[in-house]
């Protein structure tokens, strides 16, 4: 009886196990180089994952403004007193900073996974087939727009919660929310020529809807550049004007939003536009009607902080709308590729073509 070597079965399992990839050394390099690529190069994602990438950035945009203002509504702002550091001794909190350590630093944090989120759609967008490169660079300009505002984040920290500064902060998170808005429209839209679905009398009311929603947020920072809530439970200096002045000019510049709003509903009926415009005009004016009363309901009762978190939330979700019927007043299919020139079918030789004529 011969015995089996077990060197040989051993050898004779191995191919059932899953291999490993051979990666080569120049697919390091080629990886190391330009990584997007390589990974675009291996991978097509759905365009649903495309879509919910962008989607994601967007959420997050949103999030990082809501936690900020939990911040400066806790007090917070100076939990962590230095930057890029927590403390000059701690890249993070410790626990004699206490609860306004804690939540300073935990905002702190939440820009990763904003970072996260904003890679992740650069790199949904760079994979995807077709490459579409006005996608892609929505989402850089998302990235750069983070960094700028990291940084910026951290001069406020150290000039001790500058009201100025503080304002051009959440300035650029609203930008940051309108890239963010139009990459995840984009992302359902193809790259043809826009087509307009009303005429240009139409989309002159909504560039001066914009352009009253954008002096409608810069005025409302300066309502929280002079209030109360400064950031901090330490002395921190508020913008030199008044108060129930700059807040009453807030609220007349409300009342100019609802109103184009309004009249821009009112007038796509009119003219009988397609279901789109109309239908995010329709839920605009909901957005602001809801806005409008946390606004009012914070100012007669001394402005609580939850109502003001509130109201900040409902600032973005009002920005993102005023983006949305923006961007809606105009469809972009995708584009078809030339129609190619029929090749004509070919006949089967037969004996009398191959002779030829006689």
């Amino acid at each position: 009886m011969t015995g089996t070597d077990p060197r040989e079965s051993v050898h004779k399992r191995t191919p059932t196990m899953g291999r490993v990839p051979n990666v080569t050394r120049a697919d390091a390099q080629a990886a190391l180089r330009n990584p997007l690529a390589f990974i675009a190069a291996r991978w097509t994602p759905d365009p649903r994952t495309v879509r919910r990438a962008a989607l994601a950035a967007l959420v997050m945009s949103v999030v990082i403004v809501v936690t900020g203002g939990a911040v400066r509504l806790t007090g917070s702002g100076l939990g962590c007193p230095t930057w890029p550091k927590c403390t000059d001794d701690s890249l993070t909190t410790t626990s004699e900073m206490g609860l306004h350590g804690v939540i300073e630093f935990g905002n702190r944090l939440l820009t990763y996974v904003l970072c996260a989120a904003v890679g992740w759609a650069i790199v949904a967008a760079r994979s995807q087939k077709p490459f579409r490169r006005s996608l892609t660079r929505l989402g850089w300009a998302q990235f750069w727009i983070v960094m700028g505002n990291a940084v910026l984040g951290g001069i406020v920290v150290l000039v001790g919660l500058n009201p100025y500064t503080v304002a051009a902060h959440f300035l650029l998170s609203s930008a940051l929310i309108a890239v963010a808005t139009v990459m995840w429209q984009r992302t359902r839209e193809g790259d043809a020529e826009p087509r307009p679905l009303v005429g240009k009398a139409v989309v002159q009311l909504v560039w001066f809807l914009v352009a009253a929603s954008v002096l409608l947020i810069a005025v409302g920072t300066v309502v929280t550049g002079a209030g109360p809530h400064a950031g901090d439970s330490s002395e921190v200096p508020r913008m030199p004007v008044d108060w129930e002045a700059v807040t009453k000019l807030h609220a007349v510049l409300a009342w100019i939003v609802v109103t184009l709003t309004f009249a821009l509903w009112f007038v796509l009926k009119a003219v009988d536009a397609p279901e789109g415009p109309p239908a995010r005009t329709r839920e605009l004016f909901l957005i602001l009607l809801a806005q409008g009363v946390i606004g009012y309901v914070q100012y007669f009762t001394d402005l609580p902080e939850v109502l003001v978190g509130a109201h900040m939330f409902g600032s973005c979700v009002m920005w993102i709308w005023v983006l949305r019927v923006l961007l809606s007043l105009r469809e972009r299919p995708e584009e078809t590729a030339p129609a190619a020139t029929p090749v004509p079918a070919q006949e089967p030789a037969t004996s009398a073509s191959i002779a030829g004529p006689r």
